[in-house]
């Protein structure tokens, strides 16, 4: 089903729709800045020539279709060139784009980037835990592709749902190599023919992390390149908008077949665990002025060694030194930086107890209030 978003300045935006057209001119005709992501899987340009076989001479199925196809490298730099522009002029001023590629086209695709004006935040390297071998045994394994995570320029705001990158890495920070498996088994669409419906076609699992890492529920996903349709599949699942772009009519077929057995899991399974950078700024004076904390009340240390006098204007005394919560702990201790809502703690009921149990305390509140 088909949502309109309809404004009187602006065209409709074609919510969970796929667009029968050519990439560049599809995104041409999108009203500017209403896209929050573009998830981009250009073609490779592989140069291929001739077959491939394995050592038993059956054919290998590899990506010869004439959508893969340039003349020339400055043909496909041109292509690259017009594609990025029209995915800078959709995104909004906060919004991001990823592209992947392999060695064969994704350092063209990195340079043409920057000179558009984005401002690249990680590379991504995907380890294939199952990776097709090299048959001729000429070169290494092809055992990875890279992805480019970009903002639209430099300083924008885009979005980084950390602690729940953390959360899915069993509670370790998220790093940029990512093992993950190839499409195989179930998860390879086949066509009428029972051949693979698309020779390129992405793991839902890739863009699961993609999407739950960089966008929120409600936000609107391009992917200009949609072929069978994972990105949308995964989009639709986790509670956000789509938009895809496929001049191909089979692959649409397969996508329109694929989204429309989709179903967008229930709001609260929506939820991610919040980064603690988003969680609203609560300054340490605020305990002071509601009467949780009291001037000359005194603070100890979470290992119980130092002390320090609160003020009424909200900062600690303490060894002839006055400052905030974070200077003076990192006085006490000699260290360049302290965490002062996790080191100080105050004394209820005979038990030491830290000030941040305050500040979430107040977070709380502030969360219940009507919007």
């Amino acid at each position: 089903m088909t949502t309109m978003t309809r404004s009187k300045s602006a065209p409709a935006l074609p919510l969970n729709t796929i667009l029968a057209d050519d990439c560049i001119e599809a995104m041409n005709g999108l009203p500017e800045a209403s896209i929050d992501l573009i998830f981009a899987d250009p073609p490779y340009n592989l140069q291929l020539k001739g077959d491939l076989h394995r050592p038993d001479n059956s054919a290998v199925d590899a990506v010869d279709d004439a959508w893969d196809r340039f003349d020339s490298f400055a043909t496909y730099d041109r292509f690259t060139r017009d594609w990025l522009a029209a995915a800078r002029r959709l995104l909004k001023p906060n919004g991001a784009l990823w592209v992947i590629g392999s060695y064969h086209n994704i350092f063209r695709v990195g340079a043409a980037l920057q000179d558009a004006g984005f401002w690249i935040l990680n590379d991504v390297v995907w380890r294939k835990a199952n990776p097709m071998p090299n048959f001729r045994g000429k070169r290494l394994t092809n055992a990875h592709e890279t992805l480019i995570w970009a903002s639209r320029e430099e300083g924008a705001k885009y979005t980084f749902n950390y602690e729940a990158l953390k959360s899915l890495n069993e509670g370790v920070q998220m790093r940029s190599d990512w093992v993950l498996p190839i499409c195989t088994g179930h998860e390879r669409l086949k066509d009428a023919q029972g051949d693979k419906a698309h020779p390129t076609q992405k793991p839902e699992s890739l863009l699961h992390r993609v999407i739950v890492g960089t966008t929120n529920p409600g936000d609107v996903v391009l992917d200009p390149f949609f072929g069978t349709g994972t990105t949308g599949a995964v989009a639709k699942m986790l509670g956000r908008d789509y938009i895809g772009i496929e001049r191909e009519a089979s692959y649409r077929a397969v996508a329109e077949k694929r989204l429309a057995a989709v179903r967008r899991y229930d709001r609260e399974a929506l939820l991610v665990s919040a980064s603690k950078r988003s969680e609203p700024r609560v300054p340490f004076g605020t305990l002071v002025e509601r009467g949780m904390l009291r001037p000359g009340e005194v603070l100890t240390s979470v290992n119980g060694k130092a002390a320090a006098k609160v003020r009424a204007d909200g900062t600690l005394v303490a060894d002839g030194v006055n400052g905030s919560i974070h200077q003076v702990g990192a006085h006490l201790e000699g260290a360049p930086s302290c965490n002062g809502w996790t080191y100080w703690c105050f004394r209820r009921d005979g038990k030491s107890v830290p000030i941040d149990v305050l500040r979430q305390q107040i977070r709380s509140e502030m969360g219940e209030r009507p919007n």
